[in-house]
């Protein structure tokens, strides 16, 4: 039996639109395309053939959407004899809604923090008590944002701040792409600052739920379940659905000697305003945003993951006698 692949990096996204190559892409095309994953993988166990560079150092993988899929793909890699992935870094790099109180259009966030969005319990609004701000509340908690704070397992990830942080610093000057159509729609979001902004890249953190939400309400909600499951720390900037599956399934792997979930990277971009702009209606902006019909900076958003990604992918893949055994700081 052929001695497994030793792997530097593993991309992780999260949708393809069609085919690998050659047509509209998704998360996938781009590094594809561009890092020639020339080489193919069956991977029967998930959600689509994996792709790898010829040496297999650098290997992708789709993982479908949603964190039942991310999870059962991530954790179906993880234990695939052909993979050494003892020391391999994870960068995951997706595109995701962005709260226009900390970001804009085709920005690039490093999350040190990923919240579970789905794991609680949940009141229609319409019947919750007088002054609760929101129906849904922490699990095995009567009343939203009650105190102790004692998250479960998988409600919480906190990323390596010092990885994040370089991350970060390796990447913050990285030009992303920008338009009319993108000023135009920024332009709506009045009296929103960081929303008005061209395209940048910072740290801001992530919800994953598999429930699409959309609103100002439930953005005021993810910006404040953040800051309860992060004890102040975190700060909402991205709504994705699939971050928490692939970390607690990297978490588990950890546990049995197969990964080492410290040398984790999640980037999200901002394809879309997760809330409506003022004097409009919630419903009024999700009719417009959606993956078939396209979202506001999809395609600025998929340039802008790898952009921004493929920096960290070279560095780390381009400099491994500096990192195999120590991660940047």
């Amino acid at each position: 039996m052929a001695a497994p692949v030793r792997v530097k990096v593993v991309v992780v996204a999260m949708f393809e639109a069609g085919q690998d190559t050659g047509d509209v892409p998704g998360e996938f095309q781009y590094w594809v395309e561009r890092e020639h994953l020339d080489r193919t993988w069956a991977f029967p166990q998930g959600e689509r053939t994996l792709r790898s560079s010829p040496d297999g150092s650098i290997l992708g993988v789709v993982t479908g959407m949603g964190t039942i899929h991310s999870a059962a793909t991530i954790m179906a890699l993880g234990l695939d004899p052909r993979f050494d992935l003892t020391h391999a870094y994870w960068l995951v790099a997706g595109i995701a809604g962005a709260n226009p109180d900390v970001m804009s259009l085709g920005s690039a966030a490093w999350a040190e923090w990923v919240v579970d969005g789905d794991l609680g319990h949940e009141i229609d609004p319409r019947e919750a008590p007088a002054g609760w701000a929101t129906g849904h509340l922490p699990i095995r908690k009567k009343s939203p944002y009650e105190q102790p704070m004692i998250p479960i397992e998988g409600q919480v990830f906190h990323l390596d701040p010092a990885l994040v942080d370089w991350a970060y610093r390796l990447t913050k000057d990285t030009p992303l792409p920008d338009s009319a159509g993108l000023r135009r729609h920024r332009a709506l979001y009045v009296g929103y600052p960081n929303a008005l902004k061209p395209p940048l890249v910072l740290k801001g953190d992530n919800v994953a739920a598999m429930d699409y939400w959309h609103g100002k309400l439930m953005n005021a909600w993810a910006e404040a379940w953040v800051k309860y499951y992060t004890a102040g720390q975190g700060t909402f900037a991205t709504s994705a659905m699939e971050d928490t599956g692939t970390l607690q399934a990297l978490t588990w792997l950890t546990r049995a000697g197969r990964v080492d979930v410290r040398r984790a990277l999640v980037l999200r971009t901002a394809s879309n305003y997760e809330m409506q702009w003022p004097g409009a209606t919630a419903a009024e902006s999700l009719s417009g945003e959606s993956l078939d019909q396209g979202y506001s900076a999809y395609l600025p958003s998929l340039e802008a993951a790898y952009r921004v990604g493929s920096r960290v992918v070279h560095e780390l893949a381009g400099h491994w006698d500096q990192y195999e055994q120590t991660p940047p700081r």
